[in-house]
């Protein structure tokens, strides 16, 4: 028998912006294979993290994912749904919201942050009382005058591949002290739980090194720095297959008229970001073009080299946004396009 460590993640019931929370359990187990058939339920005081009441305080860990824990000996990462006593999920519980259970719906997510310094509560790379040099070298930057945080990216990068997550790149971005990784998953509920995992990996990797990640998708406030955000690349059969700008087109204009329902999803303090500056578009409006970094939906170049087969850009979500809920709105306005 052999002692394993369960480390038990999940979203806590704070508003606007939900929080990820994580105990361990450790179990022992024979021949443990690391699936989540081999693991039970549990339960955590919700009163302490805004989702129960004192009197009534237990909350029901129910294990959706697992992945080897890349820092821990006999270790694993469990992600999990909230779920209420009775076995339905709670309120706060936007993965039981996707409508997705033949996968179908492929996601890629491209996560922005930027990495803060303790001390200072700046961005890597902000002297105090003061701004860096203006933005135009930070992007994918090499060398100590513009780069500043990849010991952390580089490690984080490694810590996720190793714990078998889909992880599909890194890159420095526009503003100073700023970064980002992608991740794909062929079913949306799936690529929820690798960016999670993947916040959480982060989030832990930030304790030893002094740092911590902001997510908030305009952290710099009303100045010409760029914000952060979740850039959503998503598609299903018909996207893949279709060959028809017409499809895509219908598939497009689905959106506009539930406009304001995917901004209620895609984080809070948005409209901070959307401006319409900074390689947005305004949170007002909905557009969508080709190769349009400025639109609310981008049509990659590639999909129409590729005769019209391939999928679709949503350029709204902010960084701070649930990839769950995210997936969600999409795969609802999708299945709405008369095509």
């Amino acid at each position: 028998m052999a002692k394993i460590k369960l480390e038990y993640i999940w979203l806590d019931g704070y508003l606007p912006t939900q929080n990820l929370r994580s105990k361990t359990k450790v179990e022992e187990h024979e021949n443990f294979k690391g699936t989540v058939e081999e693991l039970g339920d549990w339960s955590f005081d919700g009163s302490s993290t805004k989702q129960a009441i004192g009197g009534s305080s237990d909350c029901v860990l129910k294990p959706v994912a697992i992945y080897p824990d890349p820092e821990r000996i006999n270790g694993y990462l469990v992600m999990t749904e909230v779920m209420n006593p009775d076995g339905t999920p709670h309120i706060s519980n936007g993965r039981s919201t996707i409508d997705d259970d033949n996968d179908d719906f492929w996601f890629g997510f491209e996560q922005e942050y930027f990495i803060m310094d303790v001390k200072t509560e700046l961005p890597l790379g902000f002297p105090r009382g003061g701004y860096p040099k203006p933005q135009g070298m930070y992007y994918c930057s090499v060398g100590g005058l513009n780069t500043h945080g990849r010991e952390l990216v580089e490690e984080h990068a490694d810590a996720c591949i190793k714990a078998g997550l889909n992880f599909e790149g890194i890159n420095q971005e526009v503003a100073c002290g700023q970064w980002e990784f992608q991740l794909f998953a062929k079913g949306a509920k799936k690529a929820g739980d690798e960016i999670w995992i993947a916040r959480y990996l982060l989030d832990r990797l930030t304790e030893k090194h002094g740092y911590y990640i902001e997510y908030h998708p305009k952290p710099l406030g009303d100045t010409d720095w760029n914000g952060s955000g979740m850039h959503a690349n998503f598609s299903n059969t018909t996207l893949r297959t279709c060959g028809s700008e017409a499809t895509y087109k219908a598939i497009c204009e689905a959106f506009r008229p539930v406009t304001a329902e995917h901004i209620e999803v895609y984080g809070a303090f948005n409209d901070q970001r959307l401006t319409g500056k900074h390689e947005t578009a305004s949170i007002t409006d909905f557009s969508y073009g080709i190769s349009d970094r400025g639109a609310s939906i981008r049509i990659p170049i590639f999909t129409v080299k590729k005769g019209w087969k391939g999928y679709l850009e949503d350029r709204r979500p902010a960084s701070n946004a649930d990839p769950y809920k995210v997936a969600a709105r999409i795969i609802k306005t999708v299945k709405t396009a008369k095509v």
